[in-house]
């Protein structure tokens, strides 16, 4: 039997709804933040990702897909979204328009790691990318733009963890010290340490091994190192937060994962007992070189960017419930040849007016027909046999209320759109008199 690939999943359509819920959330608050959305290629030049031979993240060296197609060109599946979109945004000259550009994208990303719960090799991400201005209130309305979207999800005790690596000349000031302090410990650094350490020793800082060695409690911090410009931006992303009452940690040791991240990065938390210590469920920052790194114009850039996985794990565990209610409005059930004919013909009315109905195609008897309608949770059952369909009447039963009348078979559609909207107009009425009570 053929297997679906390691580090990969099926979306049953039982579980499709629960999807579709979520990215119907997503693109409702990008639109009140005023986002667009954008969409890339699932591959890119292998050059897009593998920019520099001193990038030392792990996404870069370890975890790509990379193949060379027939044409003989070096292509990679995309590990993350920033890179695709601000290739597009160069080569389709957005940056011409002379504004900001404000995007966001949904889709599949791929990268060659251990699968864990939550974490696959194939997995969808969430992000948007703001691109065209410096202005740090724009790194606080990124910010403000998750902790949205993860109260919309009903998911509670949103923590945003917020730190500065400063511009390049802080950074460059801060790798001298990072430099000379790990020196004089590596016997004890990892093997990927090791080679940060020669490359870009801010990445030690992100390392998952050494972490909780007793000497990096003494490494230097970055705001130690951070000019004046570097300082000033960064307390105008807290004044920010502030005033839109988000509250926040400084987390010292906060790098983030990516070799392009410049003065603010961030991570997004949530209080998930199930998730234990991997409870960061979104994160980001700001990349001021990005662009220019691509052979595109100097353009200032801040992104952010969420496992739709990991968002789904954390509404099934304490979020909103995201199953879309599963029911039909009419299952239409059917006695002869020609009854069904008919029955077609009316179903295709109804479903142009938007109602969710269906038939059975099996020609099973009337008993099966009539389990179906109850297995589709269908709101009205229409029954139509050959004695009905002489005076052109059709039998229709309300399965809530279990009245059943006989109708002309050409206003189904009415009677049934009529029903919904009585009954919309009955729970609103009554929605307002549990609040005048209150």
């Amino acid at each position: 039997m053929i297997s679906r690939p390691k580090g990969t999943y099926d979306v049953l359509p039982q579980e499709v709804k629960a999807w579709t819920k979520l990215e119907s959330t997503i693109r409702k608050i990008c639109q009140i933040y005023n986002y667009q959305e954008i969409r890339t290629p699932i591959f890119e030049a292998a050059s897009v990702f593998h920019r520099d031979g001193n990038d030392t993240s792990d996404m870069v060296n370890k975890e790509t897909y990379d193949f060379v197609d027939r044409s003989n060109r070096e292509i990679t599946l995309r590990p993350e979204g920033t890179a695709g979109v601000v290739r597009a945004f160069i080569e389709n000259k957005l940056y011409a328009m002379n504004r900001i550009n404000k995007l966001f994208y949904i889709g599949p990303m791929f990268r060659y790691e251990r699968p864990q719960k939550g974490r696959t090799r194939q997995f969808s991400q969430f992000g948007v990318e703001v691109l065209g201005s410096n202005d740090p209130y724009v790194d606080a309305e990124v910010i403000a733009l998750g902790t949205s979207l993860i109260k919309a999800l009903g998911l509670k005790n949103v923590k945003v963890k917020v730190n500065s690596i400063g511009d390049k000349e802080s950074r460059d000031q801060y790798r001298i010290a990072c430099v000379e302090y790990f020196s004089a410990y590596k016997k004890e650094l990892c093997e990927d340490c090791l080679n940060r350490l020669g490359k870009n020793p801010l990445r030690i800082l992100d390392c998952k091994v050494d972490k909780d060695k007793e000497f990096f409690k003494n490494a230097p911090k970055i705001k130690s190192y951070l000019n004046e410009a570097s300082k000033q931006h960064f307390n105008a992303v807290l004044q920010a937060l502030e005033a839109m009452k988000i509250p926040y940690e400084v987390e010292d040791n906060l790098v983030r994962g990516l070799d392009y991240y410049a003065h603010t990065v961030f991570e997004l938390e949530v209080d998930i007992p199930e998730f234990g210590a991997q409870n960061v469920i979104g994160g980001g920052g700001r990349y001021d070189s990005l662009v220019s790194d691509l052979d595109g114009p100097i353009t200032p850039g801040v992104g952010m960017a969420f496992g739709m996985e990991r968002l789904l794990l954390a509404c099934a565990y304490g979020g909103k419930n995201l199953v879309v209610p599963n029911y039909l409005h009419i299952y239409f059930i059917v006695l002869g040849e020609e009854a069904k004919k008919a029955a077609l013909a009316q179903m295709n009315v109804c479903r142009l007016g938007g109602l969710y109905c269906d038939m059975d195609y099996l020609n099973r008897g009337i008993k099966a027909q009539f389990k179906a309608a109850d297995e589709h949770r269908a709101m009205f059952t229409c029954i139509l046999g050959e004695n009905e369909l002489k005076e052109f009447k059709i039998n229709i039963k309300n399965n809530e209320t279990d009245e059943q009348e006989t109708i002309s078979l050409y206003e189904v559609y009415p009677y049934v759109l009529n029903k919904l909207n009585s009954k919309s107009a009955c729970t609103s009425c009554k929605e307002k008199e549990v609040k005048k009570d209150e």
